[in-house]
């Protein structure tokens, strides 16, 4: 009768286990740091652009903005776009 109840308490110690040993480590680079950065000091934003498109245009903003930070407490910097149509000049 022990055996039944110690089990299922085998099987969830036994996925615990195997699941944390494969854990994946964060990795805090970017392939390409035009869009992620890691550091203290805020990038700075863009300048804003438009884009002809033809027919209309978009206009093209883009900000930098904190994402959480680091273990060691490095703040993580995302670069966030938004784009409106506007009328073409």
């Amino acid at each position: 009768m022990k055996l039944r109840h110690a089990l299922p308490l085998l099987m969830v110690t036994a996925l615990v286990a195997g699941c944390g040993a494969n854990a994946v480590a964060p990795r805090y680079t970017s392939e390409n740091p035009d869009i992620m950065r890691i550091g203290n000091d805020r990038p700075a934003d863009p300048e804003r652009s438009v884009e002809d498109l033809g027919s209309y245009c978009v206009e093209v903003t883009e900000t930098w903005n904190a994402h959480g930070s680091t273990p060691d407490g490095q703040t993580l910097w995302a670069k966030d776009t938004a784009r409106a149509v506007v009328p073409c000049d």
